[in-house]
Formats: C-alpha cells, structure tokens, sequence
C-alpha cells in the first residue's frame, strides 16, 4: 500500500458517491460519518461551524472499492473509520507531509478504541507530537424503549422559534458541560435547531423547560440522539430521561428508521446507566486522542 492510495477532497457529494456504499454497509459503526458527510453535502459546512471540511477514501485492491475513510471537520478532530496499523500509518504519513503549509495540523482523532489508538502513536512518530486520550465514548443502539416509570412531573414538547434564546444558552452551557468549546454561534445553531424542530424540552408543570434533548437527521435508516442537557440546578429528578426517552420514540417511528443510536461519555456512569434503563445496548467503544506539540 502506498500513501497515494488515499484520494482526498473537499466535495461531500464526490465523498458520498466514492464512500457511500462503503459507508452504509456498516451504517451503524459510521454513522458520524454518514450523518456529518450528509449535512454538509445538503446544508453546508456553517451548519457545523467550520469553513474547510476535508474527506478522504482508501481505494481497495486495484482501484475497485473502499477499504477505509475519514472526514475532517476543522477544528475538530480527525474521524477516520476503522483503520489496520499500516492504514494508520500510511495516513498520518500522508497528512503529515502537509505540516509545511499548515493543512496537516490535527487537533486529535476520534474513532474506535484501536483506530484511534494506531492513529495517535501513527501521528507521534511522524510529526513528534504529544498526543493523550481526551475522553472515551461509547455508542449505544436503541433496544426495547422503556420510559422511566414515575415519569418526573410535566410533559415533553417541542422547542420551536420562540423557545430560540434559551436554546442558545443551553447550547453554550452543553458544550461547556462536554469540555468542548461551542464552535457555532448560538443564536445560528438555535435557529437551526428550532427550525428543524429535532429538540424537546421537558417542561414543569408550570411551562418552565427543564431538560431538552435532540436528534440528527435520519440518515441510512438511522437517526442520533444528541444535545442531552439538564441544567445542574436541576439534574437528579428525572427529567433527562424522560425527554430522552421521548425523543427516542420520536425518532423511532419515522418513517424508513431502522436504528436509534446515541453516545455517552463513559467519564459519565450516570448517563450511562441512565441509557441503559430506558433501553439502550452498548455496541462499541471509541475513544478521542489529543495532538498538541
């Protein structure tokens, strides 16, 4: 295998129609991949804050079919789909022969506990960077949905336009609650979010939202929970369970989905165990790694 094996571009649709069928033949282990490529091919690269996304595609033997791919996304890490030691390599290799005009600087990597792991020593023997394991993750599919029984007091609805101002707040609070820093700019992703209509809010008996969890766009028959937040105040009474069971039966019964997927930090036993009880099943483990230097 050489390093030209790997086909880069910046075109989503170019990605898809290479890697697609790659993609979706494993639709749950890549479902970043597909969800993330999808949203830029369809609504562009603001939707995630970033100007430059970047793709790759590991041609199999002789040119015919796709052996790996990543996706870029600056400023966040590299999420490259499973790669063999050697696959690692010969792409660090690759982006790493680009540090002279500044496109190699990866901030990290995300992918499955191996991959990320290949890639990150990969990285530190070509380019001499230090490199830490930032957080580990794992991802969870969707079982038999059990709702939390008592369910807290109030009812799930809908986050819509007027509802913008405290997404945005919540937005900022999340990031800061995931050690990640909130690359869009509130007030978009609120709009975004609200137009979309993909966030519930769990709401005390009084109207007062008390929780809110979203979902991504179905794609390959899957769809993600995402955007989990209880304000601290306020955590311990049930309530993120209940919006998130409730937006999983949402996402559960649209049309053509098949899986309902979700990651938990691990650093979190309490959401982790939370997913559990309404229903969620472990199905890998991935884990981030940190390049500074």
């Amino acid at each position: 295998m050489t390093h030209d094996d790997w086909h880069f571009t910046r075109d989503p649709d170019e990605f898809l129609d290479r890697a697609g069928e790659f993609l979706r033949s494993c639709a749950v282990q890549h479902t970043v991949h597909l969800t993330v490529a999808e949203t830029l091919r369809t609504r562009g690269a603001r939707v995630y804050g970033v100007s430059d996304p970047e793709f790759g595609v590991l041609a199999g033997a002789d040119g015919h079919g796709v052996r790996a791919a990543f996706l870029r996304t600056p400023p966040h890490p590299l999420v490259p789909t499973a790669l063999t030691g050697r696959q690692a390599d010969a792409l660090a290799a690759r982006l790493a022969g680009r540090e002279h005009d500044g496109s190699g600087g990866l901030t990290g990597v995300n992918a499955d506990d191996a991959t990320a792991a290949a890639f990150a020593a990969a990285w530190r023997r070509h380019t001499g960077a230090r490199t830490a394991v930032r957080r580990r993750l794992r991802l969870y599919r969707l079982g038999e949905l059990t709702a939390p029984r008592p369910a807290p007091p109030g009812r799930a609805r809908t986050a819509g336009a007027a509802d913008r101002e405290l997404l945005a707040r919540w937005y900022v609070e999340f990031s800061a609650a995931v050690g990640e820093a909130a690359v869009r700019d509130p007030a978009d992703w609120a709009a975004d979010r609200a137009e979309r209509g993909d966030v519930l809010f769990w709401e005390a008996p009084d109207g007062t939202p008390v929780a809110m969890a979203g979902s991504a766009p179905p794609v390959a028959g899957q769809i993600r929970v995402n955007a989990v937040y209880t304000p601290a105040h306020l955590r311990g009474r049930g309530y993120a369970g209940a919006v998130t069971a409730e937006v999983s039966r949402a996402a559960a019964r649209t049309d053509g989905v098949r899986e309902v997927l979700l990651f938990a930090d691990l650093a979190n036993p309490t959401s982790n165990g939370l997913y559990q009880r309404i229903g969620y099943r472990p199905v890998s483990d991935f884990a981030e790694h940190a390049f500074t230097g």
